[in-house]
């Protein structure tokens, strides 16, 4: 594959069985973009943790609602954008749990972004017009 950019998109609703469907997605990437089976497991908890959340608490509603996922492949990188119209949320400014508390002691919630900042190289987020914009950024292994 030549070093050109290129750019795969999803549509999805805000329901956990798309779960499914982004692991299906993510199984055709890898074959287009010669991914790793480590890789696109990595990338599949990641989306699967962060999708979650968005479904299960960032509607107020029993509407549905449209979820967008953008990959983009740059070179060695892949760029992975998560949009979603939900509650405006900056996962990325919520604080790191305290993971050497017991599970017992520890506060409820924190987990799940902790986990992607660590999975992640780079993960911003934007608030942009009536959309949360997650950025997630990885260095692509062979």
């Amino acid at each position: 594959m030549d070093n050109q950019d290129e750019i795969r998109k999803i549509q999805l609703v805000n329901q956990l069985d798309q779960l499914e469907t982004i692991s299906r997605f993510l199984d055709e990437l890898a074959e287009a973009w010669d991914l790793s089976i480590p890789f696109v497991m990595k990338l599949n908890l990641v989306l699967e943790e962060a999708f979650t959340n968005i479904v299960n608490y960032g509607y107020q509603d029993n509407e549905t609602h449209e979820i967008v996922l953008v990959f983009e492949k740059q070179n060695e990188r892949l760029l992975v954008s998560l949009i979603d119209d939900a509650m405006p949320y900056d996962p990325t400014i919520a604080p790191d749990p305290d993971i050497n508390l017991s599970a017992e002691e520890r506060k409820i919630g924190g987990l799940g972004i902790f986990f992607i900042r660590k999975m992640m190289d780079k993960v911003s987020y934007q608030r942009m017009g009536s959309n949360n914009v997650l950025k997630m950024e990885k260095v692509i292994n062979p």
